[in-house]
């Protein structure tokens, strides 16, 4: 497939996942102070294990310029960007802090068991399966922030929430650094490796990568369940 044809394939993949039950669920919850902190810290978590993630796809990856791709996304995730000078989950500590929770508390968050397996699946999946299908497990979950491609529906993930937070929290747009930047940011993310499938996922790495694709968000959606699960059972 072309770029375009990717770009349609994994959209409509996305779009269905956005629209699945379990995310629908997620997205309905009712948000207060104790649900979002709890929602923020666990996201810090899965921010911190891509870093991971990125790792194992570039060390299994022999082509240079997936590895310069890798970086590049890498460094603005970690140490600075357009949108940050300190990395992204100094966002995820700043949005942290307007719900009163530290730095320290945000690092040293524990995981639930439903973030801990997910976890430990997208590592091993990074790890033990084909660069091609690393690279695409993990770009598809920036799709999910792609207001373009997911406007008609009610927007991305950090679009979505960030209304949630305001509409039940009174928390305004401008106090949700991770979520505005996010907005933004993975639009970029979304298209940065389309070209390297198109290049490289040809032939029977093709269904490999769609495969990927549908495995990954099958995994955000039991992150994202365990997330609203754990969210309903803390009251007020």
């Amino acid at each position: 497939m072309q770029v375009a044809e990717w770009r349609k394939t994994i959209g409509e993949m996305v779009r269905d996942h956005m629209r699945s039950p379990e995310l629908e669920h997620y997205f309905s919850v009712k948000m207060t102070k104790p649900r979002a902190q709890l929602m923020i810290t666990q996201l810090g978590l899965y921010i911190r294990h891509r870093r991971d993630c990125w790792a194992h796809v570039s060390a299994n990856c022999p082509v240079m310029g997936v590895k310069q791709a890798i970086l590049q996304h890498e460094y603005g995730e970690v140490i600075k960007d357009d949108f940050s000078d300190f990395g992204h989950l100094y966002l995820i500590i700043k949005q942290a802090e307007k719900l009163g929770l530290t730095g320290q508390q945000v690092v040293e968050t524990k995981p639930l068991a439903t973030t801990t397996a997910t976890l430990y699946a997208w590592a091993w999946l990074t790890h033990a399966k084909s660069w091609i299908e690393g690279v695409s497990e993990l770009t598809v979950t920036e799709w999910t922030n792609d207001d373009r491609l997911l406007g008609d529906i009610g927007g991305g993930h950090s679009t979505r929430m960030g209304k949630r937070w305001t509409e039940d929290m009174g928390i305004p747009w401008r106090d949700m650094p991770n979520f505005v930047v996010h907005a933004q940011a993975d639009e970029e993310h979304s298209d940065m490796f389309l070209p390297f499938l198109e290049k490289y996922a040809t032939g029977e790495k093709e269904q490999l990568a769609l495969n990927a694709v549908q495995e990954s968000l099958d995994l955000f959606a039991l992150y994202r369940g365990g997330v609203a699960e754990a969210m309903e059972k803390i009251n007020g």
